[in-house]
């Protein structure tokens, strides 16, 4: 049974009642809800709020980075481990194909089912997580193969284990070594970006967020107990942070918003899977046509850009 949230509750009944009448071949019947669905459609998704957006990237039908690397992944083979400690399975990588093109996909997994989401820790990945990711972008370098990362993320696990295991040393190593890697890398925020988390699979050439996604340093209810001791005040902090693709546009800190189906990934995994394997393959052909030290130059110069400040009063 699909899930609804508030907003999309509208939607319930007038689906149902199609599938009645689908069920009855009642063919005027069908057109005529089917009419009355993509109104309902375009008023629910039509004027969205923060809050609502915020809500869609968490949404527990929202297709992980596994769904999406089983849609447009050819003769995937997974890489496991990063030679050190163990195999942390919130972090996938895969070597494969993407229509033809030789690539490797790293993502953020947060799991189905209890069981899947406990061994997945929730898509909070341990420091030898992002070592895996590294030692897979390392493996993409040497066979000048272009990387496509998938992140989806609370955040990275902040554990006592984590910690003693140098959870932000490998953050700051990932950061470090995705700026200057030389294959070509790209980056898509497919659900929630949170944090350092998000940021160690998330220096690329080319960053770009899902329109139903969000990229924040913290999360809103962390957010509204820090300044207002209370996590109920959520919706006015997720407003107040900005964390939306299209605010994250306007302020430079993304390069581009891969539009998703209107109903949301969730409702339709094949044309968000779509949407990300056309921009992959848009940008990989672009890419290619640059010089290496061109490409190298301008990622780097758009990494020193990233941010402003302003020193003269409010």
């Amino acid at each position: 049974m699909p899930f609804y949230l508030d907003f999309e509750k509208p939607l319930k009944s007038i689906e149902e009642e199609l599938e009645l009448a689908k069920i009855r071949k009642d063919e005027k019947a069908v057109l005529g809800f089917e009419k009355n669905l993509n109104k309902a459609i375009s008023k629910a998704y039509g004027n969205l709020s923060d809050y609502q957006k915020l809500q869609l990237a968490r949404h527990q039908d929202r297709p992980y980075a596994l769904d999406y690397i089983k849609l447009i992944l050819d003769n995937a083979y997974e890489l496991h481990g990063d030679r050190r400690f163990r195999d942390d399975s919130a972090i996938v990588c895969f070597a494969g194909e993407i229509d033809g093109v030789a690539c490797v996909a790293i993502g953020e997994e947060k799991g189905r089912g209890t069981k899947t989401k406990i061994a997945r820790n929730f898509g909070m990945p341990h420091p030898e997580g992002y070592r895996k990711a590294l030692r897979a972008a390392q493996f993409a370098e040497k066979f000048d193969l272009p990387i496509l990362m998938l992140v989806d993320t609370p955040g990275a696990y902040p554990g006592v284990g984590a910690e003693e295991r140098g959870q932000s040393e490998a953050i700051a190593r990932n950061l470090y070594e995705l700026s200057d890697i030389e294959t070509i890398t790209i980056s898509v925020v497919i659900g929630e970006g949170g944090s350092g988390g998000a940021l160690a699979v998330g220096v690329a050439d080319r960053l770009a967020m899902l329109s139903y996604s969000i990229f924040s340093v913290i999360s809103p209810e962390g957010c509204a107990a820090i300044l207002w001791n209370d996590p109920e005040k959520a919706e006015a902090a997720t407003k107040a942070l900005k964390i939306t693709p299209d605010a994250l546009l306007g302020y430079g800190l993304i390069d581009d918003v891969i539009a998703e189906p209107i109903v949301g990934a969730h409702r339709d995994k094949k044309g968000a899977a779509d949407a990300i394997k056309r921009y992959f393959l848009d940008n990989v052909a672009v890419l290619k046509r640059q010089d290496k030290s061109e490409r190298l130059a301008v990622r780097y110069e758009k990494l020193m850009n990233t941010g402003r400040f302003s020193d003269s009063p409010a």
